[in-house]
């Protein structure tokens, strides 16, 4: 009877939630298939099988919270696919020597890990790895444990509290402070568990207002050479290199002059480090239905707008397919994210951290604008929102950052030319 394990993931990743089951119980696997769909705190990953055989037991059901190293299910290589049991295992025939009191015995064994698999007490519990452990060592059930976490999730000064806390009467004090955070309403609702990307993505959001002295600025272009460009140019453009010239290759060729010139927005700080990056991978925000993420264009610096449109396309499809990979996602040193592709007119994005500067584009609306020369005319304008991290950028940089991007933009010509 062989195991199956969930594997080492990434550095950084060492827990997830068993989001589909690719198989069941009686099917029969090779080596290298697909058995399981992981949601992880960054992307869905697929754990293969490495062996062959039939599987005879699932251990961990959909929505179970799973740790590195996990024994999910078990396959018996000498099985016959539709059966259930192991193939060795055969009625055994009742000797003499099997006593009807030695068969009362082993019907009164209890049957602890079928009861633990489908309690399924693990589904609701959100708790790190090393929470985990210490519950282990302390022999404290982790559904007794009340986390600090606003998000619920269980660390181990939360174990060590809820052991220094034990008592006979904290146990029903403990579950009427648990029942008593949920909100009951007269009316209908529908409460549906978080899922573990949704709950990383709150929690990095709250970190990032909670660790960074972060404040926004904002300017407005006038997207009137860049129209009258694309115009010109999209025919010729996808003729040639048979991608479609959209604005996000503008924006990211402004966004790398500019950091080229204000490098403390193209750095992070690590302890008392400040770390400038001389390199210029920029995260471009996409929208998927579990929620949004960031796949990295690297390079940027290095490449045409062909090659910047041909790469956001690519990483946008594979959000939308859940097809990124851990490396699209990881690294960055800058972000730039559209929120007028939904009709946003003016916004506040907030911090991918640890990076210092994040790129808001908004909706492109007409307005009256007053020209050099006082006349008044209709323009196709946008509002720029540059939030940044005041601990090392200054807003007298971050306000000439945003001007400079205007420029670019507004005269997009030099954009090509070093592009």
């Amino acid at each position: 009877m062989k195991e199956i394990k969930i594997p080492e993931l990434a550095e950084s990743i060492t827990e997830g939630t068993i989001s589909e089951w690719l198989v069941k119980k009686g099917d029969k696997v090779e080596v290298g298939d697909p058995v399981v769909e992981l949601e992880t705190d960054k992307v869905n990953v697929e754990v293969n099988a490495d062996h062959a055989g039939v599987i005879t037991e699932v251990l961990s059901e959909e929505g179970d919270d799973v740790e590195v190293g996990d024994v999910i299910a078990k396959v018996d290589e000498n099985g016959e696919a539709g059966s259930s049991a192991p193939a060795e295992e055969k009625p055994k025939e009742k000797t003499e020597e099997e006593t009807p009191k030695d068969a009362s015995k082993k019907e009164d064994q209890p049957k602890v890990k079928e009861e633990e698999v489908s309690t399924g007490a693990k589904q609701d519990i959100v708790a790190s790895p090393a929470a985990r452990k210490r519950a282990r060592e302390l022999n404290i059930d982790l559904s007794k444990v009340q986390p600090v976490d606003p998000l619920g999730r269980i660390r181990p000064e939360d174990v060590d509290a809820a052991k220094a806390n034990e008592s006979k009467s904290s146990a029903p004090a403990k579950k009427e402070a648990s029942e008593a955070e949920k909100t009951e309403f007269e009316k209908p609702v529908k409460r549906t568990k978080m899922s573990r990307r949704r709950m990383t993505i709150a929690k990095r959001l709250v970190e990032a207002q909670q660790t960074a002295a972060m404040l926004t600025t904002f300017n407005e272009v006038d997207m009137s050479a860049i129209m009258k460009l694309r115009s010109e140019r999209k025919d010729d453009f996808l003729k040639k290199n048979d991608i479609k010239l959209g604005f996000m290759s503008f924006f990211t060729k402004a966004s790398v002059a500019a950091l080229k010139e204000f490098p403390l927005i193209n750095a992070e700080i690590q302890g008392n480090e400040l770390v400038e990056k001389q390199f210029y991978d920029i995260g471009i925000a996409v929208s998927t239905d579990d929620g949004l993420v960031v796949p990295v264009v690297r390079d940027a610096d290095k490449k045409d707008f062909a090659g910047i449109e041909r790469e956001i396309v690519d990483l946008g499809t594979k959000a939308q397919n859940k097809q990124l990979q851990l490396a699209d996602l990881q690294g960055g040193s800058f972000t730039i994210t559209n929120g007028g592709i939904f009709g946003s007119m003016l916004s506040t994005p907030i911090l991918n951290t640890p990076q210092v500067g994040i790129l808001g584009m908004h909706n492109i609306v007409k307005r009256a604008v007053v020209m050099p020369d006082d006349s008044i005319e209709v323009r196709p304008m946008m509002y720029l929102a540059l939030s940044y991290d005041h601990r090392i950028v200054d807003g007298k940089e971050a306000v000439q950052f945003l001007v400079r991007i205007k420029q670019l933009l507004e005269d997009p010509y030099d954009l090509l030319l070093q592009g």
